[in-house]
């Protein structure tokens, strides 16, 4: 028997878009802010400089949790 692989999985993993990311750091800031939420088990950003990043998590968190942690991150939150 194999094991399940490590990492979220497509169902276990939801995908948003966060606006207002220019650079690493901003991405990291929000990989930071939003791993800290209850229910998370990862937080990955794919940086598009000036444009849509896209911000994909792993596990079940709130989703009102989630927006407050970027909110308060200084970016903006678009749900798909």
């Amino acid at each position: 028997m194999s094991s399940a692989p490590a990492g979220p999985t497509a169902a276990d993993a939801a995908e948003l878009g966060v606006e207002g990311l220019t650079c690493g750091h901003c991405a990291q800031t929000v990989e930071k802010a939003v791993s800290a939420v209850d229910g998370v088990e990862s937080a990955s950003v794919e940086l598009v400089p000036g444009g849509r990043s896209r911000l994909v998590i792993g596990g079940s968190p709130d989703d009102a949790a989630v927006r407050e942690a970027v909110t308060s991150a200084g970016y903006t939150l678009i749900s798909h």
